[in-house]
């Protein structure tokens, strides 16, 4: 399947400059974006069923990084845009639909907003450093705190008893684990731009 969607993506009258943006992870990570609509069912506040089956579409499409890393990496289509682009789309899955959960209070707003602004301090960190040729790339903590996000907010959608299990004392706890995460490796991110700044600037001298 993989290598008939690569095909087919070659077929396609690109430019080679224009393949650093149309290509098929970024087109997987494009899609992982184009879910976020459906997560403002959650205002509704679902009951267990429709809980348990959105949870289902938000794993399904959160995985989906891991895919379109895997396609990047085996088959050499890693670019700039997806290295800048792939983060974004998980915070934007993850944050909308940890900002969704706040009014049908199934999670606290204080470590949402520390979340948020983080991530947009991260963000807008790296956006300098590749405005002066500075690529700063996912990190391993940074993957290791989506990856935490995202089994607590699973576990926060699906709120109900689940085979015995309390799923919202469980995303609960995860988040809290999450949050930590989420503090640590913002922390790493600014010690690599200054470290590349530094770097950068003695190279310049």
């Amino acid at each position: 399947m993989i290598e008939f969607l690569l095909k087919a993506f070659d077929r396609l009258p690109i430019s080679p400059s224009r393949r650093e943006v149309i290509n098929l992870p970024n087109t997987i990570t494009l899609i992982r974006i184009g879910f976020i609509p459906a997560l403002f069912l959650l205002l509704l506040a679902p009951g267990p069923r429709a809980s348990l089956i959105l949870t289902a579409f938000f794993i399904l499409v959160s995985f989906t990084d891991l895919l379109d890393g895997y396609i990047a990496r085996k088959y050499k289509i890693v670019t700039k845009m997806g290295k800048f682009l792939d983060p974004i789309a998980d915070k934007l899955v993850v944050n909308t639909a940890m900002l969704l959960m706040i009014p049908i209070g199934r999670i606290p707003a204080w470590i949402v907003a520390i979340t948020i602004i983080r991530d947009i301090a991260v963000d807008g960190m790296r956006s300098m450093a590749s405005a002066e040729g500075l690529v700063i790339d996912a990190s391993r903590l940074g993957k290791q705190k989506t990856l935490c996000q995202i089994f607590a907010v699973s576990a926060l959608m699906i709120h109900y008893p689940l085979f015995g299990i309390n799923a919202h004392v469980v995303g609960m706890a995860v988040l809290y684990v999450a949050l930590v995460l989420t503090v640590v490796s913002g922390a790493d991110y600014f010690v690599k731009f200054y470290r590349g700044a530094i770097r950068e600037r003695k190279d310049e001298a």
